[in-house]
């Protein structure tokens, strides 16, 4: 088992959060960024958003590699987020468990809603615990409000923690 994650802060980096001591979540890190991810204890970085996003590292994967770490791609649609996106992650972080990981995308936001419904699905953390921390991000609306089961926001924009509320 992989030594626990040191209390460091880095909220240099976009959107940082730290949900655990062996997990950590951001937008997308610069280069020089995943250097400081490593130096944390970090041995595997998953991202969901897109390699196609103008905020996306030209070679992530690459620059992961380099530094030691294990990278995995499980790209997810902005627009549209499945249940088999969902399946894939649940699957990698089921495999990752007692790994020292950071996960990111571009904003933040599809890391918080899959980490939701994992916690909540898997970890049984209860909802309002799992739903109050991607709140402390967003809430989500249209397919993101499906995607989290708030059948009521599906009508509702994306609201923004500390712009919409």
């Amino acid at each position: 088992m992989a030594a626990n994650l040191p209390i460091n802060d880095l909220s240099e980096i976009f959107m940082w959060r730290r949900v655990d001591r062996c997990l950590t979540t951001s937008g997308q890190p610069t280069k020089e960024q995943l250097g400081a991810i490593k130096a944390l204890g970090v041995t595997h970085i998953v991202n969901l958003g897109l390699h196609t996003h103008e905020k996306a590292l030209p070679d992530e994967a690459g620059n992961v590699r380099e530094l030691g770490m294990e990278y995995i791609h499980i790209p997810v649609d902005f627009e549209n987020p499945t249940e088999e996106d969902y399946d894939k992650f649940r699957t990698c972080m089921n495999e990752l468990s007692g790994k020292t990981i950071h996960v990111h995308c571009i904003a933040n936001l599809r890391v918080s809603a899959f980490l939701f419904r994992y916690r909540h699905d898997e970890l049984n953390l209860p909802e309002n615990d799992a739903r109050n921390e991607m709140e402390c991000i967003w809430r989500p609306g249209g397919a993101w409000a499906r995607f989290t089961g708030n059948d009521e926001a599906q009508s509702l924009p994306h609201r923004f923690a500390g712009r919409d509320y």
